[in-house]
């Protein structure tokens, strides 16, 4: 009887056991892969460098040893050049400072005689002025020449300049670049202060201790405010004998006067101004004219 083939039995094939790290792969690669095999790489590769020349860190020794050598080579001879020029430098500092010692003991000699001729000149002013009539009018003629010091009641008038002018430079306005000339005192503003003190009925007039007369001049040279030549510094003190509260009030009523004011009230530029009972002003440093002769032709009719 025939029946069907038999197939032949199917032989399993026994399942490969599985790892029980097999979900941690990295880390297995790592366990089983040692890191000898890198020092290994990094060893040949230096072994190699070393046969084909010089290693490189040798050579980055070498390099940083002549830049040491050369930096100590430039300062010791930048200090052997300073120790050759010191002495040179030395005495020609030396000289400077005795030629400035020099000329500064003549300039307070000069300054000794400039005060004793200007004594001795006020002295024949004062006797010329006698022999011109009597004593009384050659002591008012003195007075309003500015040739003789003179004392009494009168208006101190500080003016100076605005104080945002006095947050640059050091603290010195005229070194305050960027700030607007009228937050700054000038020579036209104090020509006005001047005028109009002499109209409002002052007898003499002085600024900063500098006696003004009518051959006085107040100029401008860049930023400074000079009288008769000298430069003034502010804040500036003016002090005009006459009758002080009289004085004060025509003056702060004036033009001059209420012009100062807007200048104050506008500009910030800084005032005050005060009655004193006594007030004494030095003669002027020279009345004498030098260009104007008086004439002596007598007019045409």
């Amino acid at each position: 009887m025939c029946g069907m083939p038999q197939q032949p039995p199917i032989r399993s094939t026994p399942s490969r056991p599985t790892r029980p790290d097999a979900s941690m792969s990295l880390i297995t690669n790592v366990m089983d892969h040692s890191l000898d095999d890198g020092y290994a790489e990094a060893a040949a590769r230096k072994k190699a460098a070393g046969e084909g020349g010089m290693p490189k860190t040798l050579r980055a020794r070498l390099g940083l040893a002549v830049g040491l050598v050369l930096a100590a080579l430039v300062v010791t001879v930048g200090a052997a050049q300073a120790r050759v020029a010191a002495p040179v430098v030395a005495k020609e500092r030396q000289e400077l400072i005795d030629r400035i010692d020099r000329e500064t003991a003549a300039a307070d000699k000069l300054e000794g005689s400039v005060d004793k001729l200007r004594n001795d000149v006020s002295a024949r002013q004062r006797q010329a002025l006698k022999k011109t009539g009597g004593s009384a009018q050659a002591e008012l003629v003195g007075i309003l020449a500015g040739a003789t010091e003179v004392h009494g009641p009168g208006v101190k008038l500080v003016v100076n300049d605005a104080k945002e002018a006095s947050t640059g430079g050091n603290g010195n306005p005229r070194e305050t670049p960027g700030f607007s000339d009228t937050g700054r005192v000038r020579d036209r503003d104090m020509q006005r202060v001047v005028n109009g003190l002499w109209q409002s009925g002052a007898e003499a007039v002085a600024i900063n201790g500098q006696r003004l007369t009518a051959l006085s001049a107040i100029r401008a040279a860049g930023d400074a405010i000079l009288v008769d030549n000298k430069p003034l510094v502010p804040p500036y003190t003016v002090l005009a004998v006459g009758d002080g509260e009289r004085l004060s009030t025509r003056f702060q009523n004036s033009p001059d006067g209420l012009y100062l004011h807007a200048l104050q009230e506008n500009y910030g530029i800084r005032t005050s101004i005060s009655a004193e009972s006594d007030l004494r002003l030095p003669a002027a440093p020279s009345v004498i004219v030098r260009t104007a002769e008086p004439s002596t032709e007598k007019g045409t009719s």
